[in-house]
C-alpha cells in the first residue's frame, strides 16, 4: 500500500489553510462521481473550505509473476495520477483552490478509513450513490453497511440522479 499527498500546483504540495474545511470525494469514472464532485466543490465553496481528492488503486490481481503484477500497479498509478490531474483542473475552476490530492493503493474502503484517520483536516467525506438500480455502489454499500459508525466525519451521500440546479440549491 502507498500513501502519498501528491502535489498539481507547480511540484509544491497542496495543504488546507488553517481552519479550512476539507471535502474529501473519491474520484473514479462512475457517472455519481460528476455529482459528489460538484456537491463538494459547492460546499467548499459556500464555506470557506477546500476539495481533497482520493483515488484508490485497487492492487493488482494478477500475482502470478512479479515483473507483470508490478507493471500492472505501475499503469494503475499512472492511470490515477492522470486522471486526479484532469479532475483537479475541474476543482481549480469551480473553487480557485487547488485541491489536496491523495493517491493509494488498497482495498477502497479500507484506505479510505486509514486516510481519515492520519489527516485531521478533512472534515466530510461525500460520496455519490449510484444510479444503475444494482444498489449505490460498492463504496458507498460497505461504508454504511459495515464502517459508518467507525468515521469521526460526516459522509454525505449524494444521489447519483441530482441534476446540477438540485444540486446547486442545497449546497
Amino acid at each position: 500500500m502507498s500513501d502519498e499527498n501528491q502535489s498539481l500546483d507547480n511540484g509544491e504540495e497542496v495543504q488546507p489553510a488553517e481552519g479550512e474545511r476539507v471535502f474529501l470525494c473519491v474520484v473514479d469514472e462512475s457517472e455519481e462521481f460528476d455529482v459528489a464532485l460538484r456537491f463538494a466543490c459547492n460546499r467548499a465553496n459556500n464555506t470557506g473550505g477546500r476539495v481533497a481528492l482520493a483515488y484508490i488503486v485497487a492492487p493488482a490481481e494478477f500475482q502470478h509473476w512479479v515483473g507483470i503484477g508490478n507493471l500492472m500497479e505501475q499503469e494503475g498509478r499512472e492511470q490515477a495520477e492522470e486522471m486526479v490531474r484532469v479532475v483537479g483542473e475541474v476543482v481549480q475552476q469551480r473553487t480557485g483552490k487547488m485541491p489536496i490530492v491523495y493517491i493509494r493503493s488498497g482495498k477502497p474502503h479500507e484506505e479510505l478509513v486509514t486516510l481519515i484517520d492520519e489527516e485531521p483536516q478533512i472534515a466530510v467525506l461525500v460520496l455519490g450513490a449510484s444510479i444503475s438500480g444494482n444498489g449505490p455502489g460498492p463504496i458507498v454499500t460497505h461504508i454504511v453497511n459495515e464502517m459508518s459508525g467507525g468515521f469521526h466525519v460526516p459522509i454525505t451521500i449524494v444521489p447519483g440522479g441530482m441534476s446540477e440546479k438540485e444540486i446547486d440549491s442545497i449546497t
